[in-house]
C-alpha cells in the first residue's frame, strides 16, 4: 500500500501512525518536537486515534518527522490507508481533505501487539530483571552493593535520560522523563543508590499501565468500528455473490439475512422485519423497517428477508461517520483541559524551583542537614510530575464522548460537552423536533346524512396521488380503517388552498375552510372549526359536487416521549421553550401541551434574536433537526440536531441525536454532568494524593519509593475513574421510545 499523501498547491499533507502515546503530554511533546523541524507548517496529533498529521512546504522531509518522533520514545509508520478528516489540522480546513479509502482509519492497524508485548512492557521487564539481578548481585558481594545498584541504576536511567535529552533539543525542557532523570541520578549522588533503581522501574511502571489504560479508553471507539461486518451478499447479474463490504457503493442492491448485521447505509426495497439499531442508536427495542424506509449500517436484521439498495459508500456510511467524529471530539480540548494543559507548562519548572528551596533554604537558614534536605528534594521532584494531573480531564472526557457515541448521543468535542451540562435554557424547533413532522388525521366529522367511511373514501379518492404530507397523513388515516383509495381522475390542485379530483363521478374538492367560504359554500359547523382550529389543528372541508361531506382535522402531535422528556428537563432544573416559524395557535397548542413556555411566528432572523435574548441567563442548548435550524444551531452555546443519522445532522451542530428521541436530550444532560463530576473526582485525586505526599516527604515519613507511587499511583487511579464513564447508564432510560415495536410483531416479508 502506498504512503498517504494529499497536496495543496505546493504543500502536501502526510499522515502517520503513532504508537505508546498514553496522555496528552505525549501529545504536546511531539505537536512541539515536529513543528520546529523545517518545512513542517501545520501538524496535528490525536491521542485516542493514535495520528500524527502534518502538512508539509518547501523542503519539509517526511523521513525527518519520522527520526523525529521515534527519537522521542515513539513508534512512527506512514499511514496507507486513512481519512485525513479523522486528524484536522490547526489552521487546515478538514472539508479541503479528500477521501482517501474506507474511513475506518483503524483498519490494517488495530491488530494491536498484546500489552505484555508491547515496547514499554519489553522495557518494564529488563528493568525488573536488572533490578532483581543487582539485588542478588548485592547479597553475593555486599562490600560492593552500592557500586552494584549505581551501575544496575545508570543503565536503568538511560532509556529516560536519552529521550529527556531528545525532548530538551525538541524545545521540552522542563519534561517529566527530565524530572525523572534528575531524581534518579540525584538519588545515586547522595547515595541513595538502591532506591533510586526502584524509582526508575516504578516509572516504568506507570507508564505501562498508563499505556494500558489508554488503550481501554481507544477500545471503546473502535469498537464501533468493529460492529461492521466484513462482508455483504450483493444482488448482481441475476445471483448473489458475497463481496467486501468495503466494495458496496450506492446503488447496489443487497440481501440481508435475519440474523445478519446490515452491512451499509440504505434504503429497504423489498420486505418488511424488525431492526436492532441498538448497535447504533442504543435504541434496545427493535423497530419496523419496510419498503422505502432507511436503514443503517451495522444494525441487526431480526426477523425476515430485506433487499436494501445501498445509499452511501463505506467510507462514508453512519458508523465510519460516527468513528471519525468521535476521534476528531475526542482530539478537542475542553476548556478546563485547556486550563490544566497551560497551568501545568508552569507547574514543572515551579515544581524544579520548588525542590530546589527544599534542598537548599533547611541547610542555609535553619542549619538543616544537607543530604536529608536534598534527599527530601529530590523526592519533590518525582511528586510533581504532572502526569496525573494533565490526563484527568482528556481521560474523562474521552470516556464520556465514548459513552454518549455507543448509546446514539454524538458529541463533537470536550467543549460542547462540557457546556451541554452547564446549560440554563433548553430551546426546541418544533416541526421535526418536538413534533415527529408526520401529521396525522385527528378528528373526523362528517356531515349529517354521510357517512365516516364514505368522507374517508372521498378525501383518499382525491390524495391518492400526491407526496404533501397533509395527503399522506389522510391516506393513513382511510388505510387504518381498511378503506382503499377509489381511482380518481382529472386531479388537479389550486396551490395552498385546495386539491380536487373526480372521484366515482363527483368532483370532490380538500380545501381550507377559507377556500370553501370563497366559493360562497355555506359551512354549519363554523363553532367545530374554530374549536379545532384554537386546538393548534389544520382543519380541511371536504366537498362533492359544491356539497359538504364533512371536515378532517390534523395535526403534528408531539414525539411520544416528549412530554415525559421536557417533565425530565424541568426535574433536573432547566427551562424548556419553543422557538418555531408556525402560527401562535399551533406554537401555543404543542407548547401547552407539553407545558413550554413559546415564542411563535419567528422567522430565522428572529430566532437568532431570542436564542441571544436566553443566553442572558446563562448557556443555552438550541434543539433543531440540522437542516432549517442551521443558524440557530450556529447561534446557541450548543446545537443539537434531530438526525437520525443523517449527514447534515451530523455536520451541521455540536452534537446529534442518533436515536431522534427528545428524551435525548436529558441524557446528554445528564451525561455532560456525569463527566464534570469525574473531572473534578479525577482533580481531586490528582491533587490531594500530591498534597499528602508532599506534606510527608517534607516531614520525613516517606521517601522516594512512595514519591514516585505518589504520581504514577494517582495517575492509575484517575484513568482507572475515568474509565467507569464507559459504563455510564442513563437516568432517562426508561421513558417511551417512539417507533419502538417488539420484534415479534414482525414475522415475514411484506
Amino acid at each position: 500500500m502506498s504512503e498517504l499523501v494529499e497536496r495543496e498547491g505546493a504543500d502536501e499533507t502526510r499522515s502517520w501512525r503513532v504508537s505508546g502515546m498514553d496522555c496528552p503530554s505525549c501529545v504536546a511533546k511531539i505537536e512541539k518536537a515536529v513543528s520546529r523541524l523545517a518545512g513542517v507548517e501545520a501538524v496535528s496529533v490525536n491521542l485516542m486515534a493514535e495520528t500524527l498529521t502534518a502538512r508539509l512546504g518547501p523542503g519539509g522531509d517526511p523521513a525527518s518527522i519520522t527520526r523525529t518522533v521515534a527519537a522521542l520514545g515513539y513508534d512512527a509508520s506512514p499511514r496507507a490507508r486513512t481519512d485525513l478528516a479523522s486528524a484536522p489540522l490547526r489552521g487546515h480546513d478538514p472539508r479541503r481533505a479528500h477521501d482517501h479509502g474506507h474511513a475506518d482509519s483503524h483498519e490494517g492497524e488495530d491488530a494491536d501487539t498484546s500489552w505484555w508485548r508491547s515496547g514499554k512492557a519489553t522495557l518494564v521487564w529488563l528493568l525488573a530483571g536488572l533490578v532483581a539481578a543487582a539485588w542478588l548481585g548485592a547479597s553475593l558481594f555486599p562490600a560492593a552493593a552500592y557500586w552494584i545498584f549505581v551501575v544496575a541504576t545508570l543503565l536503568a536511567v538511560l532509556p529516560f535520560g536519552r529521550r529527556a535529552f531528545a525532548l530538551a533539543r525538541a524545545g521540552s525542557l522542563f519534561s517529566i522523563e527530565t524530572l525523572m532523570s534528575v531524581a534518579a541520578i540525584g538519588a545515586v549522588i547522595i547515595g541513595a543508590a538502591e532506591e533510586a533503581a526502584i524509582v526508575v522501574l516504578l516509572f516504568a511502571i506507570g507508564e505501562l499501565l498508563e499505556n494500558v489504560a489508554a488503550g481501554r479508553a481507544r477500545a471503546g471507539i473502535k469498537a464501533l468500528a468493529h460492529l461492521m461486518p466484513r462482508t455483504a451478499r450483493v444482488e448482481r447479474d441475476g445471483a448473489v455473490a458475497e463481496v467486501s463490504a468495503d466494495a458496496l457503493r450506492p446503488g447496489d442492491l443487497v440481501q440481508v439475512r435475519p440474523g445478519d448485521r446490515i452491512p451499509c447505509d440504505g434504503m429497504v426495497v423489498e420486505g418488511l422485519s424488525a431492526v436492532d439499531e441498538s448497535p447504533v442508536t442504543g435504541e434496545s427495542v427493535p423497530v419496523s423497517r419496510g419498503p422505502g424506509e432507511a436503514v443503517v449500517a451495522a444494525s441487526v436484521n431480526t426477523a425476515a428477508l430485506l433487499r436494501v439498495r445501498v445509499t452511501a459508500a463505506a467510507s462514508d456510511n453512519t458508523i465510519s461517520r460516527i468513528v471519525r467524529m468521535v476521534e476528531e471530539a475526542t482530539a478537542s480540548r475542553a476548556p478546563t483541559q485547556r486550563f490544566i494543559e497551560k497551568f501545568s507548562i508552569y507547574w514543572t519548572p515551579g515544581a524544579m524551583a520548588a525542590s530546589a528551596l527544599v534542598m537548599l533554604v533547611p541547610p542555609l537558614a535553619f542549619g538543616g542537614d544537607w543530604w536529608i534536605w536534598i534527599y527530601r528534594g529530590l523526592a519533590v521532584l518525582l511528586i510533581a510530575c504532572p502526569c496525573a494531573l494533565v490526563i484527568s480531564v482528556p481521560a474523562a472526557m474521552a470516556s464520556g464522548l465514548s459513552a454518549g457515541a455507543r448509546r446514539g448521543l454524538l458529541i463533537k468535542g470536550g467543549a460542547a460537552l462540557e457546556t451541554i451540562g452547564k446549560a440554563a435554557t433548553v430551546a426546541f424547533d418544533k416541526t421535526g423536533t418536538l413534533t415527529a413532522g408526520r401529521p396525522r388525521v385527528t378528528d373526523i366529522l362528517p356531515m349529517p346524512g354521510t357517512e365516516e367511511a364514505d368522507l374517508l373514501r372521498a378525501a383518499s379518492g382525491v390524495e391518492a396521488g400526491s407526496a404533501h404530507p397533509l395527503a399522506r397523513a389522510v391516506l393513513d388515516a382511510a388505510a387504518a380503517r381498511g378503506i382503499q383509495a377509489p381511482a380518481a381522475t382529472d386531479a388537479g390542485a389550486i396551490p395552498g388552498k385546495a386539491a380536487t379530483a373526480i372521484v366515482e363521478w363527483r368532483r370532490v374538492v380538500v380545501g381550507s375552510p377559507s377556500y370553501a367560504r370563497e366559493q360562497g359554500i355555506l359551512l354549519p359547523n363554523v363553532d367545530d372549526i374554530t374549536a379545532l382550529e384554537a386546538a393548534g389543528k389544520t382543519v380541511v372541508v371536504v366537498l362533492a359536487d359544491g356539497q359538504p361531506l364533512g371536515l378532517l382535522a390534523l395535526r403534528d402531535e408531539p414525539r411520544e416521549d416528549a412530554a415525559t422528556a421536557i417533565a425530565a428537563l424541568k426535574a433536573i432544573g432547566l427551562s424548556s421553550v419553543v422557538l418555531t416559524g408556525d402560527n401562535e395557535r399551533a406554537g401555543r397548542a404543542i407548547a401547552a401541551s407539553l407545558g413550554m413556555e413559546v415564542r411563535a411566528h419567528l422567522l430565522p432572523e428572529q430566532k437568532l434574536r431570542e436564542i441571544q435574548a436566553l443566553k442572558a441567563r446563562g448557556p443555552v442548548v438550541m434543539v433543531g433537526d440540522g437542516i432549517n435550524d442551521a443558524p440557530a444551531l450556529a447561534a446557541a452555546s450548543v446545537g443539537v440536531a434531530m438526525g437520525g443519522g443523517a449527514a447534515v445532522a451530523l455536520e451541521t451542530a455540536d452534537a446529534a441525536l442518533l436515536h431522534e428521541r427528545i428524551s435525548g436530550i436529558a441524557e446528554l444532560i445528564a451525561l455532560s454532568r456525569a463527566t464534570l463530576t469525574n473531572v473534578k473526582q479525577n482533580v481531586g485525586i490528582a491533587v490531594g494524593l500530591k498534597l499528602v505526599f508532599l506534606a510527608t516527604t517534607l516531614l520525613g515519613v516517606t521517601g522516594l519509593w512512595m514519591a514516585i507511587l505518589a504520581d504514577t499511583g494517582a495517575t492509575v487511579l484517575v484513568t482507572i475513574n475515568a474509565l467507569r464513564l464507559l459504563r455510564w447508564h442513563s437516568p432517562f432510560a426508561g421513558l417511551p421510545r417512539e417507533r419502538a415495536v417488539p420484534a415479534e410483531t414482525v414475522t415475514g416479508n411484506a
